[in-house]
């Protein structure tokens, strides 16, 4: 790719977005960077207060300029709740001459809270309760953006990143 891409998958806990991310990345020879693995790397036992979520996207964001100013293609997994984080997170792609794509990842509500119920391994502390928070407190993308929809199969919605998602960035070449 002759500039970098900058992919970023947003939405509520447990919806998918890891699961959305890893196949992007992979696709793309993408370097991902996952909001809830740097707030590990920046605070062991994070409380999940306003300033370590400030100063997660700050890390977040700052990492995928480094990496597209490097010429990578980046992906970025994180709940992106608020307007102004999606607007910094586009803006890192202005200033670094990068595609950006936003990439909502929804899923069914019964589906999410059975697998938030019966997940075992992920790096998420997100349970039930934080879901609900953050469904009542998730700003409404008022920019363009693809939808994934992740209710069904993995297959399904790797075939849904595949035809949306990865044929825009080629498009934009």
């Amino acid at each position: 790719m002759d500039s970098p891409t900058l992919i970023v998958c947003c939405g509520l806990p447990g919806v998918g977005k890891s699961a959305a991310s890893a196949h992007l990345t992979a696709r793309l020879s993408a370097i991902r960077h996952r909001s809830d693995v740097i707030r590990k790397e920046l605070f062991a036992d994070p409380e999940y207060t306003a300033a370590e979520t400030a100063a997660t996207y700050d890390e977040l964001l700052e990492r995928a300029r480094t990496d597209l100013e490097a010429g990578a293609a980046v992906v970025l997994d994180a709940t992106f709740k608020t307007r102004r984080l999606r607007e910094r997170a586009a803006a890192v792609g202005r200033e670094t001459n990068a595609r950006f794509e936003l990439v909502h990842v929804v899923c069914d509500s019964a589906v999410v809270e059975t697998r938030i119920e019966t997940r075992t391994e992920t790096v998420s502390d997100a349970d039930l309760r934080v879901y609900h928070q953050l469904k009542e407190s998730f700003e409404p993308i008022d920019r363009e953006h693809v939808v994934i929809d992740n209710s069904g199969s993995l297959a399904e919605t790797h075939r849904q990143l595949d035809q949306s998602v990865l044929d825009l960035v080629v498009d934009r070449l």
